[in-house]
């Protein structure tokens, strides 16, 4: 059998033996896959879920980080180790595994808002300055935030990061900061109002 056709039956081997009864049959068939094609970081986070099916939670915590490492755009890898951050106190790792979720379209916005108040809630917390870093340092962000935070973030959370990057010198689109500020203040006034007032030195339509 040629070699991608054995890597790809071997990937379903082990998803089948992940979904088993057996935690030390889907650690050999996971092994066994990351053996023959240790890049991909689905490859460890399937490894991962079989370690903790076995009882090996310490390897298994290995594993999902270094999964995360390797692949950003694997959702299970990146909410692991959110979690796994978060479980740690590290609210940076946390914040940067958030971000990874957030830009990725396909994550579910229930997901965004319930592991999102445990990373960023506290003001000018480790989560929300990273955040805020990650955002300030480029213009991937800008409308993106705008639109995805106002919906999956607390408002005062929201504000707060988006306080914070226009005080950092970010820019954001003024027709889309007066629609969010809207759109917030159909959530919590308070917290529109101080958007506005955050955001009416670069945009004079929302300053009003």
């Amino acid at each position: 059998m040629p070699q991608p056709v054995r890597s790809y039956a071997q990937t379903q081997i082990a998803a089948l033996a992940a979904g088993s009864d057996s935690g030390a049959l889907a650690v050999e068939e996971a092994r066994r896959l990351v053996r023959r094609r240790p890049v991909p970081a689905e490859h460890l986070t399937l490894l991962a879920i079989a370690q903790i099916k076995a009882g090996q939670a310490e390897q298994a915590g290995t594993t999902i980080q270094i999964a995360g490492q390797r692949g950003w755009r694997d959702p299970v890898a990146q909410e692991a180790v959110l979690r796994l951050a978060l479980a740690a106190g590290d609210k940076p790792e946390a914040a940067r595994r958030y971000a990874a979720l957030f830009l990725r379209a396909a994550t579910p916005n229930e997901l965004l808002q319930e592991v999102g108040p445990a990373v960023l809630a506290e003001t000018g917390g480790a989560g929300q300055r990273t955040l805020v870093d990650i955002i300030s340092g480029t213009d991937r962000w800008n409308e993106a935030f705008l639109h995805r935070g106002a919906q999956v973030m607390t408002p005062a959370t929201f504000t707060d990061i988006a306080a914070a990057t226009i005080a950092r010198g970010t820019r954001f689109d003024c027709a889309v900061m007066a629609q969010t500020i809207k759109v917030l203040g159909q959530r919590d006034a308070a917290s529109a109002e101080r958007l506005r007032a955050a955001a009416g030195g670069q945009c004079e339509n929302v300053a009003g």
